[in-house]
């Protein structure tokens, strides 16, 4: 191994990105919650030396907690990115045959990190951050954003995690949160990015009619969409640059997968 990269990962700091699992924890309205219990209990089965071992299950939706949506989540006029017909590469047994989870592979790029919290705290379910803003962010904090780079955008938002009813803060059954609006979208498309994320349940600014912020980055342009971002400590710590990891579960037919994002600066 390189003893310059090994030496560079070493003193690097890392930064973990990913919120936490557990009962009760946020997870969007259209998808399931997240499921747990212990299957067998430490003294449920002894070994002859009296040693015993614990287990445990959970279900989940691949769209709850942080995660990353694959191309085949959002669909236009019955089509998915690249014009394939949703009808012939979809069931309900096997799940997508095109743009899977499985197919995203392991992620090391190029990580920004776009602060919009100001001075009064977590921005305001209402706020919808235009292209205008987002620019203006950057030039502040002097992020050049370059293609192939993942791009976080910290709304404040993850401070709520562990109150799902702030967190999710649905008006009639529809998640209400800040984030990007379609300007925004097409700023960040225009730069030629990976994917982009953010610390809320939806990452756009919801609630949207049609959700085209996920339609232009998805299905439009086949950028990957991450969500219920963890970026508190990036921030305090004003890393804007950083190495970007992370892994999708390597889920067969998925039209997205639970991510562990890390960061290291």
């Amino acid at each position: 191994m390189d003893q310059t990269l090994l030496s560079s990962a070493a003193n690097a700091r890392v930064y973990d990105l990913a919120q936490p699992y557990f009962v009760g924890m946020p997870h969007h309205p259209s998808h399931p919650p997240y499921l747990f219990s212990l299957t067998k209990k430490h003294g449920d089965m002894h070994s002859p030396g009296g040693h015993s071992s614990a287990a445990d299950a959970i279900a989940m939706g691949t769209h709850v907690g942080t995660h990353i949506d694959g191309f085949g989540h959002f669909s236009c006029g019955g089509r998915l990115h690249g014009g394939h017909i949703a009808e012939q590469v979809q069931s309900y047994a096997s799940g997508l045959s095109v743009h899977t989870a499985e197919g995203i592979g392991p992620i090391v790029r190029r990580g920004v990190l776009l602060d919009a919290v100001g001075a009064d705290g977590p921005l305001a379910a209402d706020i919808a951050l235009t292209g205008e803003r987002l620019a203006e962010i950057a030039a502040r904090q002097g992020t050049v954003i370059r293609a192939g780079d993942v791009v976080l955008i910290r709304t404040g938002w993850a401070q709520y995690w562990e109150d799902a009813t702030r967190y999710i803060n649905a008006v009639r059954g529809t998640p209400a949160g800040p984030g990007p609006d379609l300007s925004g979208a097409h700023w960040l498309s225009a730069h030629g990015i990976f994917a982009a994320g953010s610390d809320t349940v939806a990452f756009e600014r919801v609630p949207a009619n049609d959700m085209p912020v996920h339609i232009h980055l998805l299905y439009e342009s086949g950028i990957h969409i991450i969500e219920a971002l963890d970026l508190e400590l990036l921030a305090k710590d004003r890393v804007f640059e950083f190495l970007f990891m992370a892994a999708p579960l390597k889920l067969r037919g998925g039209t997205g997968a639970p991510l562990r994002p890390i960061a290291l600066a």
